[in-house]
């Protein structure tokens, strides 16, 4: 099983701090980043190779790949995508097709999370190709990636522009893909990014799930986790993530 880490994005929100710097190295647990976290957990999970999107600031992450490697026990593969100025992240996604050929855990880049999550989509692992991890507990608004489920706990419907009360709950970017899916969800990443380059990789799970596959999910109980999108999360994240 591999590790991908999506962390291409400039990290807008987060100027200046991400003027020169990728928001996947932000420090959140003393000089511990949000990309070192996720590294972590994949090793708590016993994972022994990542692959790294990357794009914005990207010399950054080259300059320590080795120095992350020794500490964290992975051997890193990094992958550049060219267009994270101008495209969304399923070109990301895509790019790390080859990854997800095999068994791989998927995390974005900012989301501080525990790896209660990780260990808990692994336990479910056999009951669908894709599983998501869920945060059913959480109050929707309009900036959450919410989920809507079938009577058969299969995915429906995936957006941002889901009514919060239509939602059964919020996708916290994190996922387990299995090899069987790896196929029908390139073509579902390709799909969305050339029909629509602003598009999110969530997006082509949608496809995924309206072309007829499974995606289910599993829920991540009471654990807090954040998603860094503004200096406000930020905080958040410096709270929770000595916690864990």
């Amino acid at each position: 099983m591999i590790g991908i880490v999506l962390a291409a994005g400039v990290g807008a929100r987060l100027r200046p701090l991400t003027d020169a710097l990728p928001k996947s190295l932000l420090e959140v647990d003393g000089s511990r980043s949000i990309l070192e976290l996720a590294l972590a957990n994949f090793r708590d999970v016993g994972l022994t190779e990542a692959t790294i999107v990357v794009g914005h600031a990207a010399a950054q992450i080259h300059d320590r790949a080795s120095s992350l490697e020794r500490r964290y026990g992975l051997r890193l593969n990094l992958v550049h995508n060219d267009r994270h100025d101008v495209w969304n992240n399923a070109y990301s996604l895509w790019l790390a097709r080859d990854a997800f050929k095999e068994s791989a855990l998927l995390v974005n880049g900012d989301t501080v999370h525990p790896a209660a999550v990780e260990h808990g989509l692994l336990e479910a692992r056999g009951a669908a190709p894709i599983l998501l991890a869920l945060d059913d507990r959480k109050t929707l608004a309009e900036e959450e990636m919410k989920v809507v489920l079938g009577p058969d706990g299969c995915l429906v419907r995936i957006n941002k522009a889901l009514q919060p009360r239509e939602a059964d709950g919020e996708y916290i970017g994190v996922t387990l893909i299995e090899p069987e899916a790896a196929d029908r969800l390139s073509e579902a990443l390709r799909s969305v990014f050339e029909r629509d380059t602003t598009l999110y990789y969530e997006d082509a799970y949608q496809q995924y799930a309206d072309w007829g596959e499974t995606i289910r999910t599993t829920t991540i109980g009471p654990y807090e986790w954040v998603e860094v999108d503004n200096h406000a999360d930020l905080e958040r994240a410096r709270e929770i993530a000595c916690r864990y």
